[in-house]
């Protein structure tokens, strides 16, 4: 597992030159791709399950689960939350929308999204992420109600009586083991993988449509840079033992697969092998953090949404009102919650636009490129996974501590 960082942004190198050079034919390719992603999907799913049971149940007997949970919880708000208004503070600071002619392109225009905007009230949300069956969960790969029903398990088995808990929790724990062998063996074939995605991609798409959004892609990749590099690192400083240094380059691997997966899930098994085993982080932590966060904590997507609900608000000379930028954050923060952690056209940015009163017709000329975008914000989505697993575990240690000196006074 060594180089496979190093391998994959090798791979990204030569499969961008590929489809760029050989346009459409290039998809001869995809096979590569497809191939590495299933084997990936295979396991990721069941692997989630039995790591949120793990962790819940390593969590479960300890006097901190509650302030774990909870903490990890306002972490994943309160970052959404930031990584929106930083995004609108970019959109008013640099105008990615003005100045853009979109005469050539007006064909591309569509009202066909529209309906795609609903976003679940409150209380579909919360009966939705019950399952009624959990194996039906499983196989339809319902990412929340899993989880709900996961941590619930977990944290029933740690109230049981220890000598009747541990054989289970053994096993568990044996599960995990294995999957991560398992993964760690696919995990060979990711530059192959990473090679194949990136040449369909490239070919399929090529830079052409890149030109008329491509300064709000310019000032999207400085909004993850900024929150990527700056904002968790400094967390990270403040917050736990480990420098920000340390973090940034041990972070470099996951983001390599993140950015050629585009999927947190796909991620998180080498994510949860680089935040246990390079950063030190207990592996109760990690196994309750990371998959929640591969779920629900998404920074990445949420500055896409409040970046692009400016950009089309410039686009059409809209003037947003406070109650707008209110929305925008808002609907954001909960989108950006309720996406799973897999690859794919962002719909949830209907709902953030609808709820703002701005035109969705030119959302088509995002989607092209979507990929592209999907890739980037995934890879921020990690690194605020990675950094809440560091940040949570410090929290907890520090608790422990004082605990101990209490005892021992």
């Amino acid at each position: 597992m060594g180089n496979i960082g190093f391998q994959v942004v090798i791979a990204m190198i030569v499969g961008t030159t590929v489809g760029a050079l050989m346009g459409n034919q290039a998809a001869i390719f995809a096979p590569l791709g497809t191939i590495f992603i299933n084997l990936i999907k295979m396991l990721v799913i069941p692997l989630v399950a039995v790591a949120l049971i793990s962790g819940a149940a390593g969590l479960g007997h300890s006097s901190n689960a509650g302030k774990v949970g909870l903490t990890t919880l306002a972490y994943f708000a309160l970052t959404s939350a930031a990584a929106v208004a930083l995004a609108l503070v970019m959109g008013v600071i640099f105008k990615p929308g003005l100045g853009i002619d979109v005469s050539g392109v007006q064909g591309m225009f569509s009202t066909e999204y529209a309906a795609q905007g609903n976003l679940p009230t409150f209380w579909q949300t919360i009966t939705g992420m019950i399952p009624t069956n959990v194996f039906k969960s499983l196989n339809n790969a319902n990412i929340l109600q899993i989880l709900v029903f996961c941590l619930f398990f977990g944290v029933a088995l740690a109230k049981q009586p220890k000598e009747r808990r541990e054989p289970i929790t053994n096993g568990v724990n044996t599960i995990v083991d294995c999957f991560v062998w398992m993964i760690n063996k696919v995990m060979i074939i990711a530059p192959l993988g990473v090679f194949g995605l990136m040449a369909e991609a490239v070919g399929t798409f090529g830079f052409s449509a890149l030109t008329v959004v491509l300064k709000l892609f310019v000032v999207y990749v400085l909004a993850i840079l900024i929150f990527g590099f700056i904002a968790y690192p400094l967390m990270i400083q403040l917050f736990t033992k480990t420098s920000a240094k340390k973090f940034i380059l041990a972070m470099k691997k996951p983001q390599a697969v993140a950015l050629s997966t585009a999927s947190s899930m796909a991620t998180l098994p080498v994510n949860m092998d680089t935040v246990e085993n390079e950063l030190g982080v207990k592996n109760s932590t990690v196994a309750f953090v990371l998959p929640l966060g591969a779920t629900i904590n998404m920074s990445g997507n949420a500055i896409y949404y409040g970046l692009v609900a400016i950009f089309f608000a410039q686009l059409f000379h809209i003037d947003l009102s406070m109650g707008a930028y209110i929305a925008i954050i808002l609907t954001s923060t909960l989108g950006a919650v309720g996406q799973a952690g897999v690859p794919g056209p962002s719909f949830l940015v209907v709902a953030v636009l609808l709820a703002a009163g701005i035109p969705i017709e030119g959302l088509p000329l995002l989607f092209a490129l979507d990929r592209i975008f999907d890739m980037i914000r995934t890879a921020l989505n990690i690194t605020g996974d990675a950094a809440c697993a560091l940040i949570v575990d410090a929290l907890v240690e520090q608790e422990v501590q004082v605990e101990l000196q209490n005892q021992e006074s």
